[in-house]
């Protein structure tokens, strides 16, 4: 029934903005950007930037985490672009690292580093 993550929508009040500040977080620019929604293919999964966020409380949602090689490296350039740091990196055994940020928008933004996953083709 369940396939796994596929994407992971962050509401945000200023869609450019939000945007830019994702392009440079990622490295690369959206695959989808339209004026209702912007899509970035993310290894294969979606990290979207909706702007009607009528319906939302800033930071109030569900947290996702990013797979990323090299958490310290990522917790430092998420700290450059303006993120505020939730909770630092946090060895959670087996060699498996999370960390917690907030990004420019209220969103809850989250890193993890595990040598263990695999994507499954």
């Amino acid at each position: 029934m369940i396939q796994g993550l596929r994407t992971v929508i962050y509401q945000v009040d200023d869609l450019q903005r939000a945007k830019d500040w994702y392009s440079s977080v990622l490295g690369f620019t959206p695959y989808f950007d339209k004026p209702f929604y912007v899509g970035f293919n993310v290894g294969g999964f979606e990290l979207g930037l909706d702007p009607n966020g009528d319906n939302i409380i800033k930071g109030n949602n569900a947290i996702a985490y990013w797979g990323v090689s090299d958490i310290r490296a990522a917790s430092r350039k998420l700290q450059e672009l303006g993120a505020g740091t939730i909770a630092e990196s946090t060895n959670v055994g087996e060699g498996i690292f999370v960390a917690q940020f907030k990004d420019p928008f209220g969103n809850v933004f989250g890193i993890i580093e595990n040598p263990h996953f695999k994507i499954e083709e």
